[in-house]
């Protein structure tokens, strides 16, 4: 082996053995450990793969844990992926659950699709995941357009299947984000009409300004600003298609989904933050906990839209006892 290729392979050894220090290091130690242990037992099998849908797009999922464990799924917002559920897929993990989550057709690693990018294909594509894994007694917990995805899903699909025992809307987008003459304190549609002029620009930096600014609450003075989160969000949101995102704005903004909430009897806690500078809660969790027939609403003081991850040890155990209660 010569010098160069001498050189490539310890600087990748030395590359590996940081990453295996970080996940180390931002675990928990006793997690950590824990999970190695039952992982070296094959008592937590992890699989990946993906479900071809009824219209023939190819939708990637996580599938974590026993599989005799109650299942808890994800749904996550828009323009990321089922990777932004890493704090809470290890937390139930590590309770004993569970843990599957999808990439939306068009987002992460499934099918970048031209059509259907809408929240009716969206949850039928969560439920041919759910079908393929018969999943049954399952808690459902989405986030912003996921939150939206959850809702259409349960009422159309979950609750008449008998899959479903629970759900949670976390800063979710229901009953609806733009402004009408149903729901007047909605949002303009000249906002979400800038959103679409943004990424359709330079949707690069449109993913850079996002996550650096009002969606973790990074924007705010006294901030604790975290890069890596930033830049994890940057890089989910690049892994996905451009159609799909810009598509996805009439989807989050446009949708009325009074008649889900309506429809939906499983408990159902609805979470969200009182400085959510994305989702308004006036607009959306003050209204669909009314609309719900078994909801209850928990505010955070203080709290980002993006609270899931940068407020996980607040929300991870209200989750927990959510599911246990």
């Amino acid at each position: 082996m010569d010098q160069k290729h001498e050189f490539l392979l310890s600087r990748r050894q030395a590359l590996l053995a940081g990453a295996t220090l970080s996940l180390a290091t931002t675990l928990p130690v006793f997690a950590s450990e824990t999970l190695n242990a039952l992982q070296q037992e094959g008592t937590i099998p992890m699989t990946e793969t993906y479900v071809t849908t009824k219209d023939g797009v190819d939708i990637f999922y996580k599938d974590w844990g026993p599989k005799d464990a109650q299942p808890i799924v994800f749904h996550h917002g828009w323009p990321l992926s089922s990777d932004d559920w890493d704090a809470q897929m290890l937390f139930f993990l590590l309770n004993g659950y569970r843990v599957i989550a999808h990439d939306r057709r068009g987002h992460g690693r499934s099918q970048q699709v031209s059509e259907g990018h809408d929240l009716d294909h969206y949850a039928a594509d969560a439920s041919a995941v759910f079908e393929k894994l018969d999943l049954r007694n399952a808690v459902h917990i989405g986030h912003s357009t996921g939150g939206g995805e959850v809702a259409r899903y349960v009422a159309n699909f979950g609750e008449p299947q008998g899959r479903v025992a629970k759900a949670v809307l976390v800063a979710a987008i229901p009953p609806i984000m733009v402004k009408t003459e149903a729901y007047p304190g909605g949002l303009p549609i000249e906002v979400f009409d800038g959103f679409r002029s943004a990424l359709a620009a330079n949707r690069a930096q449109f993913f850079r300004d996002v996550p650096a600014g009002p969606f973790y609450g990074f924007n705010r003075d006294g901030a604790t600003v975290h890069e890596g989160v930033i830049q994890n969000w940057w890089r989910q949101g690049m892994m996905g298609g451009a159609k799909a995102h810009y598509d996805g704005i009439k989807a989050f903004s446009e949708t009325d989904q009074t008649e889900d909430l309506k429809n939906i009897s499983v408990p159902t806690l609805v979470m969200h933050g009182d400085d959510d500078q994305i989702v308004p809660i006036a607009a959306s969790a003050e209204i669909s906990v009314k609309l719900l027939k078994n909801g209850t609403l928990k505010v955070y003081k203080g709290f980002s839209h993006g609270m899931l991850t940068v407020n996980a040890d607040v929300i991870n155990p209200d989750l927990l006892a959510f599911v246990k209660s």
